[in-house]
């Protein structure tokens, strides 16, 4: 195997605290600091990858898996050697033949098909790959685990029935901080809605939504009252209520869209969050489905990857002084040892121009 992407053995003891370092969290969804998921590797069998990606104009995981199938069979090889008995991705029918052909050529799985399922883990070895049907909500992990594996889990998370789960972006960025020491500095970010063009968008983290607006055709990168600006993807996102200014991609965002105010009202769901899925055609017009990188010249780094755990995920506490020069990848905010915490790095190079309760400002010199 081509020693760029091959890997060596993994020391399940070391991977909670790699995790942590490189500021590993999930790429979408809660956000939630991905090393707690490894603190008792000793308890863990399998792996599930969530490899759904359900919203209509999402590309990113597809995209990322099909041109990183190398690296994927890689890592899962050496994860089955000291960690696991059985790795389960598990993907949609739908994108058979059309985004999966690398992924199984290089993985070389045993294959499920929809009408196969569950699979039984416990008699399996190796890497399984799933194919669901094309369901929107397959893309919950309880659900997934549930439809893959039969396991249901209640109230219980993964780990407690001897699972650990991911998406394909934050399982990536595992890879990344457990090969090279490697740092979350860049995500995938989808932008759409109410814009003159989709975008598929690699941006440092922190990117103001100004610049993806603009990327996406809005040359003002502001929305009007009658417009909200909304984190996350049609069938479930949040009103970001910042200014575009004022709003820096976080770990877990996975897209921004712009949508109409009247029909965002009516969309919103109990537990606050939005469905949009079938006020628009998401599946229409010309989507970009591979990402383009994107350089800003500001960035604003979120110390907590999601506000809605404050209080039970602590803040990154910076260690950067406003006026301090630093290079991509530097550490900016190391984890609080008081709880749950990651680190955070710089995304860009630059100055640190600003530092506030809730993010380091960083802008290019």
């Amino acid at each position: 195997m081509d020693d760029t992407v091959a890997f060596g053995e993994i020391d399940p003891a070391t991977i909670a605290d790699a995790l942590q370092s490189a500021g590993v969290a999930g790429a979408g969804g809660a956000g939630f600091p991905s090393y707690v998921k490894w603190q008792s590797p000793e308890d863990v069998s399998y792996l599930l990858v969530n490899h759904q990606e359900s919203e209509p104009n999402y590309y990113a995981d597809k995209w990322l898996a099909r041109n990183r199938a190398a690296e994927f069979a890689s890592f899962f090889e050496a994860l089955l050697n000291d960690v696991f008995d059985v790795i389960v991705v598990g993907t949609k029918e739908r994108y058979r033949g059309v985004w999966t052909d690398e992924l199984e050529s290089a993985l070389e799985p045993t294959v499920y098909e929809a009408a196969d399922l569950p699979v039984d883990a416990t008699t399996e070895r190796g890497v399984v790959l799933v194919y669901t049907p094309n369901v929107y909500t397959y893309s919950e992990e309880s659900v997934l685990l549930m439809v893959c594996a039969g396991v249901q889990i209640g109230d219980d998370l993964p780990t407690d029935h001897g699972w650990i789960v991911h998406n394909t972006e934050s399982l990536y960025n595992a890879l990344q901080a457990i090969r090279r020491e490697t740092p979350v500095t860049r995500k995938f970010v989808h932008v759409d809605g109410e814009l003159p063009r989709h975008r598929c968008l690699d941006v440092p983290i922190g990117t103001p939504a100004t610049v993806l607006l603009e990327a996406a055709g809005l040359d003002s990168g502001e929305v009007g009252d009658d417009r909200v600006l909304a984190d996350g993807g049609p069938g479930w996102c949040y009103e970001i209520h910042e200014r575009p200014a004022a709003f820096g991609v976080r770990k877990r965002t996975n897209a921004v869209l712009v949508l109409d105010r009247d029909i965002a009202t009516d969309g919103v769901q109990d537990g606050g969050y939005i469905d949009v899925l079938d006020a628009y055609d998401w599946e229409g017009g010309g989507h970009e489905t591979e990402p383009t990188a994107i350089h800003p010249d500001m960035v604003r780094i979120p110390l907590l990857t999601n506000a809605a755990y404050e209080g039970f995920v602590r803040p990154s506490q910076p260690t950067v002084e406003t006026g301090q020069r630093v290079l991509v990848g530097d550490v900016i905010a190391a984890p609080d040892p008081e709880g749950l915490s990651n680190a955070q790095h710089a995304s860009i190079d630059g100055e640190v121009v600003d530092l506030t309760e809730t993010h380091v400002v960083i802008e290019r010199r």
